[in-house]
């Protein structure tokens, strides 16, 4: 599918995030067992990467553990981390082709060794990637996130390398997960689910959200321009009056 020629080139997000959500749901619809849908997410994955590369997004942050998914079933779990080591070494190649950067954030030691080695190996493989920067969210959480700053940025301070008076918000945001990235400009939600499920608490201060019902192994890049489109028929205030920004 082209892009569509509503979709304003000039007005693209530069960092979009993705709450991947439904699998089990979808898998459940269709009688198999939760890790029936992960493994059919695979698709939508790889067509929301390939959508968001060709409109030139900057950052795709897809949300694909979080530190609370732990606590799933030990079975499923170990499942998803089967498929995570498999998916990444199967599509590495893709992403050497089309000049992507695969990076994480999270708790990335938590994650079984199998899964560290592959991510590693495939980051190093990547990182001269110019065209887009894939972030797979890992064992990660907005209050994870925000805790291990405040762990960093209180070293820092007791070892007299930042002075408290000196501590603004751009200082914080230095010690996040996301450091040196954009915050993101568009939150997709599949499934339907009115919320964010500690997810970039911080980063998503002013970022416009896009839920659907589609369930995420039904989400295809036609889906992704839709979301686009209705970004971009959005007024971003920023706090601001619409006056003003008529008058900047």
């Amino acid at each position: 599918m082209s892009v569509p020629s509503a979709i304003d080139p000039s007005r693209i997000p530069s960092h979009v995030a993705v709450i991947m959500d439904g699998n089990g749901r979808w898998a459940k619809k269709r009688g198999g067992l939760r890790i029936f849908g992960h493994q059919s997410a695979i698709t939508a994955v790889r067509e929301t990467v390939e959508a968001a590369a060709e409109l030139g997004v900057s950052v795709l942050t897809l949300y694909a553990f979080s530190t609370e998914n732990w606590g799933r079933p030990k079975h499923e779990v170990m499942a998803l981390m089967q498929l995570l080591v498999h998916t990444i070494r199967q599509e590495t190649p893709t992403l050497l082709k089309n000049s992507i950067r695969l990076q994480a954030i999270g708790d990335t030691s938590q994650l079984p060794q199998a899964c560290q080695r592959e991510l590693a190996e495939a980051m190093e493989l990547t990182a001269a990637g110019t065209r887009t920067t894939l972030v797979l969210a890992l064992s990660y959480s907005g209050r994870w996130d925000l805790a291990q700053a405040a762990r960093k940025l209180s070293v820092d301070v007791a070892a007299g390398k930042v002075m408290p008076d000196a501590v603004t918000e751009d200082v914080l945001a230095g010690y996040l997960a996301t450091a040196g990235m954009p915050d993101p400009e568009l939150l997709i939600r599949t499934s339907g689910e009115q919320r964010i499920s500690n997810f970039l608490l911080w980063q998503l201060a002013y970022t416009e959200l896009y839920i659907t019902e589609l369930l995420w192994p039904d989400f295809r890049r036609e889906h992704f321009y839709e979301a686009v489109l209705a970004y971009q028929s959005r007024e971003r205030r920023f706090g601001k009056t619409s006056e003003q920004l008529t008058v900047s």
